[in-house]
């Protein structure tokens, strides 16, 4: 077998992901192995996708590529996910639709736009925390804190408890355990729930509490937990998407220029970020019945991962995909996902990013890194775990 035959193999290897070789990889199955079977091992057998198109359709057709089997990766030996039919990540229609009509007006448009003012302080209240600090890891203080603080807020989190909140789910994320065995937050959610159980509120908490539309079916106990660890622990990607972007800036000061000169750029810019850092590296499926993709038959109940971040660099959809442009038009990225599963979290994302980009336009003279970057080592997420800058103010 040749090297470049032996590629994909290297898919599973965190630490070809973590130095970036991982897209000359996806490169060249791009265009030599679109459809790759990897055999079973530690993990399932499992079919690797890697065209933009071919992503994209998966995605649109949860009828044949369901999530009710698991969304990730997951070792032959830890069995089930405990998630399996009862979360938003772990359903299909039409039981994914009713699970997320509980959730959308915590997490909609309008609700973003009526939160806007508070994001916008947040953001300048992280930052001159992290320029006060002198030098600052902006992965944690920055991306992560701001991720978490905002994910609180909608689910009910007392503001007092923010700080806990972020130190439980970086021991979680840190140690790639799932927050369902961090006793500390399952602890918080089932006394939260017991709360809104008495006194409901307008939080992501209380609407999972109160049944499905129109019929008012009730979530058990476990589901609503799970739900709620699904939404807090999907917080991982947007604090590393945030870092990553910062991180992209820093590596491309021409772009931070060119920003900075045109802020009406912002919206473009943080649909770029998304595209490029894909921090949500892959995202599985179970073939429900037999299908062919580019001339390749995929049989029922087979695993198929669809690898994100190669379909946002595929070239035959992206112009000079390996170049960050904050100014690219069109960028119909899958980042965020699309379709039935699109993250429900998407707008929130894309707003709070927005903000924090605009106040260290304009309130910073200076972001330096003052160290190299440190970056995950994972299948699941990419990003950088550490990024030490100094943040001047004007």
């Amino acid at each position: 077998m040749t090297a470049t035959a032996m590629l994909p193999d290297r898919l599973l290897d965190a630490d070809v992901h973590a130095s970036g070789e991982v897209h000359r990889i996806w490169r060249w199955m791009r265009d030599h192995a679109p459809v790759h079977r990897h055999e079973a091992g530690q993990l399932p057998m499992f079919w690797s996708l890697t065209r933009y198109e071919d992503i994209r359709a998966a995605y649109r057709t949860p009828e044949v590529f369901s999530s009710l089997d698991g969304v990730l990766l997951r070792a032959v030996s830890r069995g089930d996910d405990p998630g399996r039919g009862l979360t938003l990540a772990l359903t299909d229609p039409p039981r994914h639709r009713q699970l997320r009509a509980m959730l959308t007006d915590r997490f909609d448009e309008r609700c973003a736009r009526g939160l806007e003012d508070v994001i916008r302080a947040e953001a300048r209240t992280v930052i001159a925390d992290a320029a006060s600090a002198g030098e600052c890891d902006f992965a944690h203080d920055v991306g992560a804190r701001l991720a978490i603080y905002l994910i609180c807020r909608l689910m009910g989190v007392a503001e007092g408890d923010y700080k806990s909140m972020l130190r439980w789910t970086t021991e979680a994320f840190e140690a790639g355990t799932s927050l369902v065995v961090h006793p500390q937050f399952m602890r918080y959610f089932v006394g939260l729930m017991d709360a809104r159980a008495r006194q409901a509120s307008d939080d992501a908490v209380s609407m999972l509490l109160g049944g499905f539309p129109g019929s008012g079916e009730p979530l058990t106990e476990a589901e609503v937990l799970l739900n709620c660890e699904n939404l807090v622990g999907a917080t991982e990607n947007a604090g590393l998407s945030t870092a990553a972007g910062m991180q992209a800036f820093l590596e491309h000061p021409q772009q931070w220029r060119r920003l900075r000169e045109r802020p009406g750029l912002l919206p473009t810019a943080v649909e770029e970020v998304l595209r490029w850092t894909s921090s949500a590296t892959h995202s599985m499926r179970t073939a429900t019945r037999p299908i062919e993709v580019q001339g390749v038959r995929i049989e029922a109940g087979d695993r198929v991962v669809l690898w994100i971040p190669s379909a946002n660099r595929d070239g035959s959809v992206f112009a000079d995909p390996d170049t960050f442009d904050v100014g690219r038009r069109p960028n119909r990225h899958l980042a965020l996902g699309i379709g039935e599963h699109v993250c429900i979290g998407s707008t929130m994302a894309r707003h709070q990013m927005r903000a924090l980009f605009a106040e260290l336009i304009a309130d910073t003279a200076d972001i330096e890194q003052v160290g190299p970057a440190v970056p995950l080592r994972s299948l699941a997420v990419s990003g950088p775990a550490h990024l030490p800058v100094r943040i001047t103010m004007r």
